[in-house]
């Protein structure tokens, strides 16, 4: 008989708790304040059945764009067909968290601002675009000396006798 295509299929490894992950639920999770457009990681956490989403959403990065009681509403690009759709799902706090996805983001443009703000005190233009790594500097490979090795011929009696 074919496997089953239910709501929560294929999410025995999915959904479990890490390795010494599983019991009680930090405070911290609770305790978070989260902001509308702020952008969230959508966790599921497999203790907490209620507001769970479905595993699609499992591990996606979204913006949220409506905040409850206990849930937080949550907007998440979803390829379906050959477009890509904006869906906005409500997920329990439990099974969100903070992303990382603007660090470095915004401490680039922190930087970028401070120098921007130090070129234009000395009078300068700058250019705060990313360029790639340029080529590594040439340098000479010295030429060491050669010395021919050549194998020792086997000696039958002297090896009986015990060696070299």
């Amino acid at each position: 008989m074919p496997a089953g295509h239910g709501l929560r299929s294929r999410t025995r490894d999915l959904f479990s708790r890490p390795f010494r992950k599983k019991g009680y639920i930090p405070l911290t999770t609770y305790l978070r304040t989260y902001r509308i457009g702020d952008y969230v990681d959508i966790k599921v956490n497999g203790a907490v059945h209620k507001g769970m989403p479905h595993k699609f959403y499992h591990g996606r990065t979204g913006k949220v764009w409506n905040i409850t009681k206990r849930a937080i509403g949550v907007e998440v690009n979803k390829q379906v067909g050959n477009r890509i759709i904006k869906k906005r799902i409500h997920v329990r706090v439990e099974h969100v968290q903070p992303s990382r996805c603007q660090e470095d983001f915004r401490s680039r443009v922190k930087k970028n601002d401070q120098l921007k703000a130090e070129a234009k005190a000395r009078g300068e233009i700058i250019s705060t675009k990313r360029q790639p790594e340029g080529p590594k500097p040439g340098f000479m490979v010295e030429g060491a000396t050669l010395e021919t090795v050549t194998p020792i011929p086997y000696d039958v009696v002297n090896d009986l006798k015990g060696g070299y």
